[in-house]
């Protein structure tokens, strides 16, 4: 028996020849008009679903599309939105840091104002300690700004420390907070003195030791605290702190405190240096000294 061979019709080319059928009986049947209405209506039946299919793939190609050209739009204004808020917040931070720079120096201004018999020097701290004090810090000014070993230091609203080290063009100060540091203080209300002396581990606490001080001192808690005029190197009356937990020692002699510095030394950027040094003390006058030499 032979095999009968059948025709395979690719069907992307059924469709085609389907359509173009269907396409010239329309042709026809609006040419020959009634004789051919059956064969109008037999293709409208046919076509109609077809256009409703394809009207729907349409559709769902043009939304499609539609949606992938908001994502796009979407995409770019979000990019154009984050370069905004990068120049929005680099702004801010200019402008934060403006406002820092400007409350400081307003600081600066009324320390100096506060200061103002003595001549002053403005300095920015450009290097500091591994720590989180500003208890040893490099300054930006030195011998050619008229700078001197000795030579007070001070900011915020007070007393800072003193100039170690001093060179060309910058200079080595030591706070008062470090554990080398002492500092002949008196009590503004009493007269009182007392010995100031940094403490690093205790500045954990916000605050530093005051020693020596009269166990008939009449002084309280709130006490301001100022450069005494027994001190060799600080000159008198500059703030230092704020006195504290007042006790009488064990020797039944002197009372100990805390003081907290009128300076914080965690915030420190601009300074302000008294450029001039406190006189030497003598133990006799000039005139004295003089006759004696004679």
């Amino acid at each position: 028996m032979r095999r009968r061979k059948y025709i395979r019709i690719n069907p992307k080319h059924g469709l085609i020849i389907g359509i173009i059928l269907c396409i010239i009986l329309i042709i026809i049947s609006f040419r020959f008009g009634e004789i051919f209405y059956p064969v109008r209506n037999a293709v409208g039946t046919v076509i109609t679903p077809m256009q409703r299919g394809i009207n729907i793939v349409g559709r769902y190609i043009s939304d499609k599309l539609d949606t992938l050209k908001s994502i796009h739009e979407l995409a770019e204004e979000n990019k154009r939105l984050k370069e905004q808020v990068s120049v929005l917040s680099y702004e801010n931070k200019l402008l934060l840091q403006n406002k820092y720079e400007l409350d400081e120096l307003r600081e600066l201004y009324k320390l100096d104002q506060k200061y103002l018999d003595y001549p002053k020097v403005a300095a920015r701290i450009i290097d500091r300690d591994t720590n989180n004090w500003y208890n040893v810090f490099t300054i930006d000014k030195g011998t050619k700004d008229g700078l001197a070993v000795d030579m007070n230091v001070l900011a915020g609203n007070g007393l800072v420390g003193i100039i170690t080290e001093c060179y060309y063009n910058h200079a080595k100060v030591r706070a008062i907070i470090d554990d080398k540091s002492a500092v002949w203080g008196m009590f503004l209300k009493t007269s009182d003195t007392c010995l100031v002396q940094g403490d690093l581990k205790l500045m954990e606490q916000g605050k530093i030791r005051v020693s020596f001080i009269s166990k008939d001192a009449e002084i309280e808690d709130g006490y301001e605290v100022v450069t005494a005029h027994t001190s060799p190197k600080y000159l008198q009356g500059i703030l230092i702190g704020y006195v504290s937990d007042i006790k009488l020692d064990p020797n039944d002699m002197t009372k100990s405190a805390y003081l907290t510095p009128a300076v914080d030394f965690q915030r420190l950027n601009e300074v302000l240096i008294i450029t001039e040094l406190k006189e030497p003390l003598l133990e006799e006058p000039p005139e004295e000294e003089a006759i004696n030499n004679e």
